[in-house]
């Protein structure tokens, strides 16, 4: 039966396991196996010590059980003492024992070798000069080096994942991406169970019962009032073959499903990563926005208005959102930038170095988002959007220099409205005409200004020395011959630099 409950608490702990043959490879304990299988499947999950003559409410299952053999009667050896103790042993679900020699046994009893052996449990020889907490040791630093190991491949993947996804072949890629990386296959299922897509390779009963585990998580069932409950995951073993298959969060009913030879701690994370991607694909090819979108870009690209493509897209005013990561995270990816997407209700994302742009429906008024620093322009129609992505620009400085999470565009009208825009712009440009032909001197004042005169707030929205900012605005002040110290002089330079903005 597939388990549809994979929350619930495993049996071992989910970090990578220590092959037994790792441990009896360490030369500095010098460990010796005399009893069980040799096989290189035994793994070990941690070390445990005990002198009780049952150990079996003491384990939890996958140690290396360590005793001395204090508990062992002294006739132990011709009643049925080691068969009952080597038995709960397994029954507990140990998975190795080391008897130590000396002080108290100077060989290993060889009726304990015997149950061992009856009952397949691997029996090591600890020698006098290596100490238990040696073994621990030496068993938590194997651990350590799997983990690190484990943490590097499931970070590599979800690089490669999020490089796949951005493919012009998106589906297909991120599906041979993960069949490569759990060595195994991977399927996506659509709504009706069919095999949209599959890379990799498993047995062929494996691949027929992931078929079926996939019908278990996908969204519907018998009709009526109170229908039951669907997973969201569900696994199986079959053939030898670990199966998982994962619901998308589509709500379309496509499926996920990956087989593996094996099920490695991390895999289960890889997975869940590739299953967060096909569901921004898929969610894309069933809504058919995906199509529009890529339909209003060839138009764009062709010459057409903005103004003709934007139905398209789904409406008529636009907001520009400007986005960055709030405090010292790092630059966003592909699968954080969508996410931001996601939150504020557009898929039209944008992503150049650590700023992030999002063309966001009128209706959909953004919010703050956690960890995000956000500027958000005016509501234009799609003639003016280069002029709203200015403005999200200086809303997102005005933002970060000022530690707010969101920070918006103006839009009330002034009595800059009142002049005649050919008039104002005409005045702005010849005032402005001294600093005009160096950006950074035009940028530096427009910021400066809008917060109003501070050095700290101006460099921090820069991104420079509060020293560049001294020097950039007494370069102003000597071009443009004015005392920028007067506040009719700073009112007069900021409608001119509004209008420079808007023109």
């Amino acid at each position: 039966m597939p388990d549809t409950h994979p929350q619930s608490a495993p049996a071992v702990p989910p970090t990578p396991a220590v092959p037994l043959s790792a441990l009896l490879a360490r030369d500095d304990l010098a460990l010796r196996q005399i009893a069980g299988p040799t096989d290189s499947e035994t793994v070990i999950h941690w070390a445990h010590t005990s002198e009780m003559a049952d150990p079996y409410p003491y384990l939890l299952g996958g140690e290396l059980l360590l005793t001395a053999g204090v508990h062992i009667p002294e006739a132990a050896g011709s009643g049925t003492y080691f068969d009952d103790y080597v038995s709960r042993i397994v029954a507990a679900g140990g998975a190795a024992l080391g008897f130590g020699l000396a002080p108290v046994h100077d060989t290993v009893p060889r009726a304990l070798v015997a149950a061992c052996d009856r009952y397949g449990l691997p029996l090591l020889e600890v020698p006098p000069q290596t100490t238990f907490s040696g073994v621990a040791r030496a068993v938590w630093q194997l651990m350590a080096q799997a983990r690190l190991a484990e943490l590097r491949r499931v970070t590599e993947a979800q690089q490669s994942l999020a490089a796949a996804a951005a493919r012009p072949d998106p589906v297909p890629s991120v599906l041979r991406q993960l069949a490569q990386r759990v060595g195994g296959r991977a399927t996506l299922y659509g709504p009706d169970g069919a095999e949209l897509a599959g890379a990799g390779r498993a047995p062929q009963p494996a691949v027929r019962a992931l078929g079926e585990l996939a019908g278990v998580v996908r969204p519907g069932g018998p009709a009526g009032p109170t229908p039951p409950p669907t997973p969201s995951s569900a696994t199986d073993t079959v053939a030898g073959t670990h199966l998982a298959a994962y619901a998308l969060g589509t709500g379309q009913g496509f499926v996920l499903g990956v087989a593996s030879p094996r099920r490695d701690p991390g895999d289960h994370t890889i997975s869940s990563v590739a299953a967060v991607l096909l569901s921004l694909l898929t969610g894309e090819h069933q809504s058919g926005s995906g199509a529009a979108r890529s339909s209003a870009l060839v138009r764009l690209l062709l010459g057409d208005p903005a103004e003709e493509v934007a139905p398209l897209l789904g409406g008529e005013r636009w907001m520009v959102v400007r986005a960055r990561p709030a405090g010292d995270r790092p630059a966003p990816d592909a699968v954080a930038a969508s996410a931001l997407g996601a939150a504020l209700g557009s898929a039209l994302v944008d992503t150049a170095g650590d700023v992030v742009r999002v063309l966001v429906p009128a209706d959909r008024e953004p919010a703050p988002q956690p960890g995000w620093t956000l500027g958000v322009s005016a509501a234009v129609g799609p003639e003016a959007w280069p002029s709203a992505d200015a403005q999200a620009s200086r809303a997102l400085a005005r933002a970060r220099a000022t530690r707010s999470p969101l920070v918006r565009h103006g839009e009330r009208a002034g009595l800059a409205d009142l002049v005649p825009p050919a008039e104002a712009e005409l005045h702005a440009r010849a005032l402005l005409a001294p600093i005009a032909a160096t950006p950074a001197l035009t940028e530096t004042l427009r910021t400066w200004l809008s917060l109003h005169g501070s050095w700290d707030r101006t460099a921090v929205a820069l991104s420079v020395h509060r020293n560049t900012v001294r020097q950039r605005i007494a370069r102003c002040a000597a071009l443009l011959g004015s005392d920028l110290d007067d506040p009719d002089v700073r009112m007069e330079l900021w409608f001119a630099l509004k209008q420079t903005a808007q023109g």
